[in-house]
């Protein structure tokens, strides 16, 4: 590029207490490129975009902006200097309106009140350059997420954000507002906006980007240029091996279906019913677009949430609606889509997370077992492969992909004879992923059945015997494993076909 960097990083550096969380990494960022981030879970990029949003301080390295250094003492100064990071967990205000979040902090007044008709005008404006098609007027609770995050990214432009840092912006977002979303970051890029990209889906990495800068264990692992990038160089990088994706054969053993579901109807599609079953030993996956039905489906299987009609039945014995207890003693455990907040307890040690789920089986004259609490845990960090340091290590320091292998573990402490997971590799690495492919696997050759959500693709495609497709509420098809393409699933999952389905 001609132009010269717009942001330099040289030599940050950032240790927390037992861990060296970056160690002298460099990072240039141009006028009007997309620069992309990636690593596996603890390879330091999330430190990293902290330390450029004035989150956190570094402990050494030299900050530039315009080829001058800068001090980013707070989040505050970030902005000042035109630095937005945009978390992948939204900061906005649901009961304010769009206009009204894209102006929070920063509210014009007018004779010391603010100036409600100055919020619309800058608001609109803002949101025009995302190419938003809703009035700044909306309740941004009543938006859906892609439109969320726009405004998100409308609150940073109104700022004057000249570098937008985005941490795993797809996560949550339908394939047509992921598709909205790349088109927004073009004309931003068009327009001179430098843009850092960080997220785990290499495939829209690849489509997307302009550079790609590899982060491992805290360090530089390389860096590609736009014609160097492919998910094969960028997991090298990451691993510092090839990774693999291996299919192997279903495990199925028919007889009584573990799970049977008939007529579930669940209140946010309670216009459609759902029948399926599955079998032991067999994994089954669910595919739809975001909103289909499919966490509703699995939570009123759980009993999270109760439905509005139908059975369930596991082992030939009819599940009470409504009452997961009861779902925990037939045997079932469920990963939920958001592991932080419905599936861990982030402030608490790993060995009480792991024993949590089988406190009833493993108390001892109704109080909670510490030693055999920790010895489970011991057992399950081995056979899951848990990077702690300890079982008395406190979960939320743990990487994505070890707290996600700690909700797992959670409920194979149970011995479940069935696994609902949503979404079970969302947010981490492709080397985590892999591991928690094989343990599925594993889990499934030894009998156990295994019912799963995951919006990305190449997951279904990998871990599937079958997939079932959901749209609007209901199954739109099925597919067996040789039927299984991209091309079959959006046909189904956007309504444009559909094949009738028998448990």
């Amino acid at each position: 590029m001609s132009a010269g960097p717009v942001l330099v990083a040289r030599g940050v550096g950032k240790r927390f207490p037992g861990v060296q969380a970056l160690d002298r990494v460099d990072l240039t960022l141009f006028p009007g490129e997309i620069l992309a981030v990636v690593g596996e879970n603890g390879a330091g990029k999330s430190t990293l975009m902290k330390v450029l949003a004035g989150i956190v301080a570094p402990d050494a390295g030299v900050i530039e902006l315009g080829g001058e250094p800068v001090d980013i003492g707070s989040t505050r100064h970030a902005r000042e200097l035109g630095i937005a990071l945009i978390h992948q967990e939204l900061s906005l205000a649901d009961n304010l309106s769009a206009g009204a979040n894209v102006c929070l902090g920063c509210e014009p007044r007018k004779h010391g009140f603010i100036d409600h008709r100055a919020i619309r005008e800058r608001s609109r404006a803002a949101l025009a350059r995302i190419g938003a098609d809703y009035s700044p007027d909306v309740l941004v609770g009543s938006l859906a997420i892609g439109q969320q995050q726009g405004v998100e990214i409308a609150k940073a432009l109104s700022q004057d954000a000249k570098i937008l840092i985005l941490d795993e912006p797809t996560s949550s977002l339908s394939l047509a507002e992921s598709e909205h979303l790349f088109a927004v970051l073009r004309t931003l890029r068009a327009k001179g906006v430098s843009i850092v990209y960080v997220s785990h889906r290499l495939g829209e990495v690849e489509a997307l980007v302009d550079r790609v800068i590899v982060l491992r264990d805290g360090r530089n692992s390389g860096e590609l240029a736009r014609g160097e990038i492919s998910r094969d160089a960028m997991v090298r990088l990451m691993v510092g091996r090839d990774v693999v994706i291996e299919r192997s054969a279903s495990t199925a053993c028919g007889g009584e279906p573990v799970l049977r579901v008939a007529g579930l109807r669940t209140a946010a599609h309670s216009g459609e019913s759902v029948s399926l079953a599955v079998e032991r030993g067999e994994i089954v996956g669910i595919a739809g677009l975001v909103g289909a039905g499919r966490t509703e489906l699995l939570c009123a299987i759980f009993g999270v949430d109760r439905p509005l009609a139908g059975e369930v039945w596991v082992a030939g014995k009819r599940l009470a609606a409504g009452r997961p207890q009861d779902s925990i003693r037939a045997g079932i455990g469920f990963v939920p889509e958001d592991r932080q907040r419905h599936g861990l307890f982030l402030e608490l040690a790993l060995q009480a997370n792991i024993g949590f789920a089988a406190l009833a089986q493993n108390a001892r004259h109704g109080f909670a077992d510490a030693r055999g609490e920790a010895g489970l845990a011991r057992e399950m960090m081995s056979a899951l492969s848990i990077r702690a340091s300890s079982p008395e290590q406190i979960v939320g320091v743990l990487s994505g992909g070890n707290q996600q292998k700690v909700v797992l573990a959670k409920w194979l402490a149970t011995r479940p004879r069935l696994l609902l997971l949503d979404e079970p590799t969302r947010g981490i690495d492709v080397a985590a992923r892999q591991e928690i492919y094989a343990i599925l696997r594993k889990l499934a050759s030894g009998g156990v059945a295994i019912l799963f959500a995951s919006s990305e693709m190449e997951e279904v495609l990998t871990l599937s015997d079958r997939t079932l497709v959901m749209h609007a509420g209901g199954i739109a098809g099925e597919l067996a494993h040789d039927e299984l393409t991209e091309e079959a699933v959006m046909q189904l999952a956007t309504g444009s076909a559909r094949v009738g389905v028998t448990p």
